[in-house]
Parts: structure tokens; sequence; C-alpha cells
């Protein structure tokens, strides 16, 4: 019997033994082994950086074996106390101060642009595929901020947290801003060793990740970015600016722009304390049943993700009556606590184990955080329930049709509901595999419809659209049709 199978019989035994926890050491030198070679293969202009990356997924490694199961206990989650999520029409009340100029010199943007367009069929970072007028994601982005920053006269950076997958043609696209009002800065995630799931030992050989070790690394999720952003040198940088707070988002969520009024709430508190960690939640439907939502757990605000939540449990979880709300990753944090947390070791994340299969066949597993499960480790932590509309998120082509559509208006890289269109929701669309790849899609559309009067679209088989298509109301399509 192997020692990675002598692990997962131990851990299945109840209660803990003297033997899990040397099976447990075994399996952590065994681990550093493997690592202690991967680090022997970098070369010097490489060393200082792979050698952070190898000592914090070490750190991840230890706490993995040292888990078992899910991670909370359900008898202690309860409802959050009724001022720790705040309605967003109680903070836009407030209205805003007459020195909006100075309040916004204190703000980061942060963008994650760690992935890849793989799901819908692309190759390269997803913040390069065109969603509106040839717009991409990453030049929404740019424009929000301009506009920001020429209309009041301010200078909010922009931030991109890239992965190893996503930097290099990042950084080439970023020459065509140069000359725009926006400041762009990068700094990688790091990039860890996948797991073979059967021996629990790293599958790389050593620090590349090009040819056969393409599969071998992985970008351990957006929970990386306070251990990355600090390691960068980038957060000392931008305090030293006089920066207070980053504004935290994903780079495909269109409807994540900054919101003076929840900024103003932050830098001016009503009760004079300081909030150090805002999560903008919003109202779950039937679409978002599986989506983590904040909880009153241990006397702390947390959040839960489906995957914690024990397997009796999870329709209880899924339930819109009991659990109204979900977390939309748009979040607000302090930058001087970031750092203080750093150095205190002190950023708490629960462990996702993802597992994979590769290319061939073989079943690995990553280690993976989320930055919303920090929320826990900050003070004074508050959820703004807000609009559905700064949760618009561009998943997948069916996601990609209602964002090119009349349903939307583009003012200064920002995407608002047409006030034509008489419902205050989005249509549901589904679109089926003929639709999955970008470019599949976009030979399907001789010209994207009409949509305003649409409440449900599903599309099955091998449908292509004709010029000046109207969609209205209900419509299921299950055979060719051209116009």
């Amino acid at each position: 019997m192997s020692l990675a199978q002598d692990y997962r019989k131990a851990m299945s035994q109840a209660g803990t033994s003297q033997f899990q926890e040397v099976i447990r050491q075994e399996l952590e030198y065994s681990m550093k082994v493997e690592l202690d070679k991967i680090l022997a293969t970098a070369p010097q202009n490489e060393l200082e950086h792979t050698k952070k990356d190898l000592e914090g997924f070490k750190k991840l490694f230890h706490r993995f074996l040292q888990e078992k199961g899910p991670s909370v206990d359900w008898g202690k989650i309860q409802r959050p106390p009724e001022d720790s999520i705040q309605p967003y029409e109680k903070i836009r009340a407030r209205g805003l101060p007459v020195n909006i100029t100075s309040v916004l010199n204190k703000l980061v943007v942060v963008k994650l642009n760690g992935g890849l367009g793989t799901s819908m069929g692309c190759k390269g970072p997803k913040s390069l595929i065109g969603v509106r007028n040839e717009n991409t994601f990453l030049d929404l982005t740019v424009q929000q901020i301009e506009h920001l920053n020429k209309t009041y006269n301010t200078d909010v950076p922009l931030v991109l947290m890239n992965s190893f997958n996503t930097d290099e043609d990042t950084k080439k696209i970023l020459q065509k801003y140069s000359h725009s009002r926006v400041k762009i800065y990068t700094f990688n995630q790091s990039r860890y060793p996948r797991i073979n799931k059967e021996s629990l030992l790293p599958i790389a050989k050593d620090v590349s990740y090009s040819g056969e070790n393409t599969e071998a690394w992985y970008p351990p999720g957006h929970g990386d970015i306070y251990s990355s952003f600090y390691n960068s040198g980038l957060l000392d940088t931008l305090i030293g600016e006089g920066k207070e707070y980053i504004f935290v988002s994903n780079i495909d969520n269109l409807g994540a722009t900054v919101d003076l009024y929840i900024l103003n709430h932050l830098m001016n508190p009503p009760n004079g304390k300081c909030c150090e960690f805002v999560m903008e939640v919003t109202n779950k439907t039937r679409a978002d049943v599986k989506g983590g939502t904040l909880t009153q757990y241990d006397n702390k605000l947390r959040l839960v993700e489906i995957a914690q939540v024990p397997k009796a449990h999870v329709d209880e979880f899924k339930s819109v009556s009991k659990f109204k709300i979900f977390n939309t990753n748009n979040l607000w944090i302090s930058l001087p606590a970031i750092k203080r947390l750093q150095e205190q070791n002190a950023i708490d994340m629960e462990i996702i184990v993802n597992p994979k299969t590769l290319d061939g066949g073989l079943n690995v597993i990553q280690l993976e955080t989320a930055v919303g499960a920090a929320v826990k480790s900050f003070e004074n932590s508050l959820g703004i329930n807000v609009p559905r509309s700064r949760f618009l998120p561009v998943k997948t082509t069916s996601d990609l049709l209602l964002v090119m559509s009349n349903l939307y208006s583009l003012n200064a890289g920002s995407l608002t509901m047409s006030e034509k269109r008489e419902f205050p929701t989005v249509p549901l669309v589904k679109l089926g595999s003929s639709f999955t790849k970008v470019q599949d899609y976009l030979t399907r559309f001789e010209s994207i419809p009409d949509m305003l009067e649409l409440d449900h679209l599903t599309v099955s088989g091998d449908v292509t659209f004709g010029k000046n298509v109207a969609l209205k109301v209900c419509m299921r399509m299950r055979q060719t049709w051209v116009k």
C-alpha cells in the first residue's frame, strides 16, 4: 500500500490518532523532497520568485492534509445580524461629498485577469475576447476608468492580476493604452504544481511550464491575490502613494464598475468605524442557487460555499427563501489591512480541492482559495445588497448574446439596461452546443437580434439567425432557420 493510500485509510477512521499524524508528516516530507528537486532546476533569475511560490504551496498542502471533510459545522451557521448586510439604497441615500476627487484618489481598481477563454473556444486571456462593438473586456475596463479620471480630474490606477497563462499576451496588448489617462500595473499570481491524485505528489519534474510540462502547473485561484500582491511590492508602492482601498472584481463581470456611493461609505463611515472589507451581494434567483452566501459564524461574517456544506444540508443551502443573497465577487478591501494581515500571517481562507483530468487521462487535484473567503479575517466587514445590474458576468456565449444585444446601451465602457426594455430583468437565454465556441456563435448571427421584448429563448440544433430578426416574448427553436 502506498503512502497516499495509508493517508486516505487513516483519515477515513474516526477521531485522530498517532498513526494519522505519522502518515501526514511522511507525506509532507515526501512533498518537500520533490519540491526541492523542482526548485533546484530554477534559473538564477527565477530562483527567488519560484521559492516564494513553492513556500506558499507547501503551506497550502500542509493545511490540506490537516483538514477533513466540509469545513463548516452546519449547526453554527446563523443569519447575519441586521446591520451586517446593508441595502444599497441606504448607502446611496447618504449622497456624495463635495470632495469626491480626493476620495477617488485613494482608490485602486484591481481586475482578476488570470483566466483563459478556453470555455468559450478561445485561446489566450479571456479579457481579450471582443464583447461589444469590437471592444474587449479589457478595452471596456480601461474606458470606464479613463472616463472616471477625466470626469473628476482624478488618478485611479488599474491593476491587473495576471497568471502565468495570461501575463505575456496581456502585456503585449497594454501598449495600445499608453496614451490613455489610466496608469496600468500588473502582477502575477502564484504558480503551483498540480498534484497526482493517487500519489499526492507533484507531477512537475522541473520549473518549466512549456512542452510536456504545460499541464503540470496551475494558478491557485483568486484567493492568492493577498500574498501575490504583497510579494510583488506593488502593495507597498500604492500605499506609499496614498491609496487606501482596492475595488476587486472579475474582469468578465461587465456590471462591476466603480460605485462612488460605496466608496464614500468606506472613506466616510457613518459611525466613524473603519470598514476593512465590503462584499457586494445580490438577491439569488434560481440560476444562482449554488452561489456562495454570507452567514454569521463564530461571531464573524463568513462566506460559505456549496463545496463546504455537508451533503445532508445541500438542498437547504440552495433554498432561495432561506439563503436569499449570494456573493458577486465585487469586493472593496483596505490596503493597510491587507498589509497588516499578510505580515501577521492571519488571512484564513478555506481550501478548495479542484479535481481535474488531464488530456492524457491522469487524475490530478488543484488546491485553491477564493478571495471572498478572507472576509472573516478583516475587521468590521460588511455586506452590501446591490442591484442585480452590478452582476453581469459573461461566462458563456449565451451571456455574450445578451450583452451584445440592444438590451444594453454602451457609454464610456459601461453597459446599462435600455430604457426601452419594459421588464426589469434580463431574458433567460440558452444557446445549444452549436453555439458554445465564440467563432461558431458569430457565424450563426448575420446580425444580433432585437431582444427588447424577449422573455426566454432556448435554441437547440443547427440554427442560424438572419438579419434584422426580432425575438419576442418566448421562443423555442428546434430547426434550422435562415432568413
